[in-house]
């Protein structure tokens, strides 16, 4: 059951410390000042190309479609149909297989799985890589971080971002935890997002990127139907979406569970 948690981890919104990039020096520099406007003015760009109001006060998403896995850049399936929940900020479930009878749902801080075995706790490990993604989600990023008292942004100039021309923006909070969005210089959508953070078991740098394509208008929100994770420089999973839908009302009922049975208790397989 470990595969179809971390299928359903792949889904899931899109999450230690990260380091923001030093901004670019140099003699003709700008100011602080003028760099920071800048980015702001870019970031604002961004959220009114992805539907402005729309996009900052929507209250759910409901998402459909495929995801794949993939480790060392092999596929490590044939993709799965799941089926996505969202309520901003801080609730989701995932639900796998033609049955949709495998979820996992995030309420808050807290994780759990529901299988036909009952419902139990996530694994640390697993629910931590999640809450990771959620809280540098481009949703979060855009619609919380950057109203933040402390926030810094800066402009770090073109780059090419999924073969895209764009313009890099790091966005840096008051905890020392930094974003890097690259936002394309002819439809000002975000098109890439990147940041690092350090695993506490072996203090190593870790990055995660994300990558934004295929995007449609759908409910006057500019939506990328594919998104790619990469982990470390290596692909890690792709969602090819089929429809999306917006502020559907859902009920805080779908992001409920109570544990029923501890997987570390269970007793051995009869031979």
């Amino acid at each position: 059951m470990r595969l179809f948690t971390i299928l359903i981890l792949s889904v899931a919104a899109l999450g230690g410390s990260s380091y923001p990039t030093s901004p670019q020096a140099s003699q003709a520099a700008p100011s602080a000042d003028e760099n920071s406007t800048k980015a702001k003015a870019l970031l604002n760009q961004a959220i009114q190309a992805l539907g402005g109001d729309a996009y900052l006060n929507m209250q759910d998403m409901t998402q459909q479609g495929r995801t794949y896995s993939f480790h060392r850049g092999e596929a490590t399936s044939a993709g799965l149909l799941f089926w996505r929940f969202v309520k901003f900020p801080e609730k989701e479930r995932v639900e796998l297989t033609k049955q949709r009878d495998v979820a996992d749902v995030f309420n808050g801080v807290k994780g759990y799985e529901i299988t036909y075995k009952g419902t139990a706790q996530l694994d640390p490990k697993i629910l931590a890589d999640y809450l990771r993604r959620r809280d540098h989600s481009l949703e979060m990023v855009l619609r919380k971080w950057i109203n933040e008292p402390g926030v810094a942004l800066f402009y770090e100039g073109a780059a090419v971002a999924a073969d895209k021309p764009a313009e890099q923006v790091s966005i840096l909070n008051s905890k020392n935890d930094s974003v890097t969005l690259y936002i394309d210089t002819t439809t000002h959508l975000p098109v890439k997002k990147a940041y690092t953070w350090r695993d506490p078991t072996d203090n190593l740098p870790n990055k995660e990127e994300e990558i934004y394509d295929a995007y449609r208008l759908t409910q006057g929100i500019m939506t990328p139907y594919s998104l790619t994770r990469f982990y470390n420089g290596e692909m890690s999973n792709q969602r090819f979406l089929n429809t999306v839908t917006y502020n559907n009302n859902l009920n805080d009922s779908m992001f409920e569970a109570r544990t029923t049975y501890d997987p570390s208790t269970l007793p051995p397989p009869k031979k």
